[in-house]
């Protein structure tokens, strides 16, 4: 089961906070910077496979407490920055617990084999045709 966004936001927690950068004095009293906070091994919407396949793949992400901390400070609006990091969330888990298919190696049949070296006999008959003749003694 891939997780959803209301199931993101029961479980987790959000810190906020003053953004940096440019904003002028309305960045200097709004807390607008929204932190989200989840648990990976405590999550109940995933089952023990998805949380092991999920703290091998994002342990780089993960605080030494097992905490997927995602940030966004992009916006004005503490709104806008909450709903950012619910979808970089989902986003998030959704790329970690994609499972690629396995490959099958197949053999290049003979006649696309037979038909690309004979190209090749074409092209290079053409190139010796554009030469000039050899007149010798």
């Amino acid at each position: 089961m891939i997780p959803v966004r209301e199931d993101i936001l029961e479980n987790a927690t959000f810190k906020t906070s003053r953004s940096g950068g440019s904003g002028g004095q309305h960045v200097n009293k709004v807390s607008s910077k929204v932190e989200l906070v989840l648990n990976i091994a405590q999550a109940p919407f995933l089952d023990d496979l998805q949380k092991a396949l999920l703290m091998e793949r994002l342990a780089h992400r993960l605080d030494q407490e097992g905490n997927l901390h995602i940030i966004a400070q992009e916006d004005r609006s503490q709104l806008l920055n909450k709903e950012r990091t619910l979808l970089k969330a989902v986003a998030l888990l959704k790329a970690a617990l994609h499972v690629a298919k396995v490959r099958k190696p197949t053999r290049i049949p003979k006649a696309v084999v037979r038909k690309r070296l004979n190209n090749k006999h074409v092209q290079a008959d053409k190139k010796v045709n554009r030469k000039k003749p050899f007149i010798g003694d």
